[in-house]
């Protein structure tokens, strides 16, 4: 993700926080548990020396618990990371002896953060995964926020990257089908909503895996490559906006709510130079885990949330907004049914390569074999693996670019060289 804002030249557009994790604390509401990772010191030292200092969530016998427990992972590295794939979160600490108050302080919070489900459901990978990158990056865990809107302040930059090199983008041109060649070995076209087919050198599938599933050729979907995503599928995930008519008492980072309904959590009238504001405060809130709200009215959204801000805030919000309280101005509730795949115990079977056994076909997604698992950070490094793929698939000869004549491409048919 870095080496992306770099390339593209937009690195000032991240507005990074301090090295911190910062924790709502249910017992003394208003006031946040910090774990602070000094700059001085080198992962994992730093790490070490946050975790130490914080006695407010976790006693001295269930760090050091906590440290046993996590002592395998240091040891055997990536290989026995990836092996507990099989493991939920709360399975893992029960065959590793670490207290389930553990769990209750602060895995279940990492959990919503990470996947948005709970820790009886998350693969303990993905957390392994989250703490390796803790223990040996020492800026690991340091968060930015975007200084705007991502359409504008990040999409935008690509697409100018994109077209100025000679690449074009088209909007709205919904795929409909995938067409095979006759022999069934390959990828010949796509036909798109419009009628259109589009012929191109390599053709590259990004959309999420449900989509990705009920768009899978027929002479395909009996290929374990293809059959093999049935074990995936989407969470569902709520952002809620809330605009308040005065400022709240927050801090300038992402804060993980500690809520039996909400994740994370941001003011960012006071994080984002785009919403800044010294006047009132404008929250935007992840909904998690979501399965059980994602088809309800955005006013019961909205109601269980100031519910829950009343618990986080007691002195300055009240769920039925009495007089002397914070008033909402506005709201926004934004629903996702599938968004990044449900990365529950036993995922990692399922999750296919970005090279696919058929020329020219190419996935690329969150849900793609990558070690970042599902997050925007693993959606990059996919695209870049299945860059790769293409550029040794041309190198090899596995993947030969179209006559130049083209004498296929007749009228309403287009030819780029790539199609994603």
């Amino acid at each position: 993700m870095m080496n992306l804002f770099k390339e593209l030249g937009i690195e000032d557009r991240l507005q990074w926080k301090s090295h911190s994790m910062i924790f709502a604390r249910p017992d003394a509401p208003g006031e946040f548990s910090r774990f602070d990772f000094p700059q001085w010191l080198p992962a994992p030292l730093n790490g070490i020396v946050a975790i130490l200092r914080n006695n407010q969530m976790l006693t001295w016998p269930e760090k050091i618990q906590f440290a046993l427990g996590l002592l395998p992972a240091i040891v055997f590295g990536q290989k026995y990371v990836e092996a507990q794939d099989k493991l939920t979160v709360t399975q893992w600490m029960k065959q590793q002896g670490v207290p389930d108050r553990v769990n209750d302080e602060v895995f279940i919070a990492m959990a919503k953060a990470l996947a948005f489900i709970d820790p009886s459901e998350l693969s303990m990978t993905v957390v392994l995964t989250a703490l390796n990158r803790f223990l040996q990056e020492t800026h690991g865990c340091k968060m930015a926020f975007l200084d705007g809107a991502p359409p504008e302040r990040l999409c935008a930059p690509m697409v100018e990257h994109f077209t100025s090199r000679g690449g074009e983008v088209q909007l709205s041109k919904r795929v409909k089908a995938w067409n095979p060649r006759a022999d069934g070995k390959g990828l010949e076209s796509v036909t798109l909503t419009s009628g259109e087919t589009v012929l191109a050198d390599a053709y590259v599938s990004a959309v999420p895996v449900d989509i990705m599933k009920l768009l899978v050729p027929e002479p395909w979907a009996r290929d374990s490559y293809f059959t093999k995503l049935e074990g995936l599928e989407g969470v569902p995930v709520i952002n809620v906006h809330l605009w308040f008519d005065r400022k709240l008492t927050t801090v300038d980072h992402l804060l993980f709510s500690r809520s039996p309904l909400l994740s994370v959590y941001a003011d960012m009238s006071t994080t984002c130079k785009e919403y800044y504001s010294t006047e009132a405060s404008m929250l935007e809130l992840v909904f998690a885990p979501a399965d059980a709200w994602v088809g309800r009215p955005d006013e019961e959204i909205v109601a269980a949330t100031m519910g829950e801000l009343e618990r986080l805030f007691p002195n300055e919000v009240r769920a039925d907004q009495r007089d002397g309280f914070a008033k909402l101005r506005k709201t926004k509730v934004v629903k996702t049914p599938r968004s990044v795949y449900r990365a529950v115990a036993g995922r990692e079977d399922f999750r296919p390569l970005q090279r696919s056994p058929y020329p020219r076909f190419y996935l690329a997604g969150d849900y793609t074999k990558q070690k970042y698992l599902a997050s925007m950070e693993g959606a990059i490094l996919s695209g870049k693996l299945a860059a790769e793929a293409i550029c040794e698939d041309l190198a090899s000869g596995r993947l030969a670019p179209r006559e130049a004549a083209a004498s296929a491409v007749g009228a309403g048919q287009k030819q780029p060289a790539l199609a994603a």
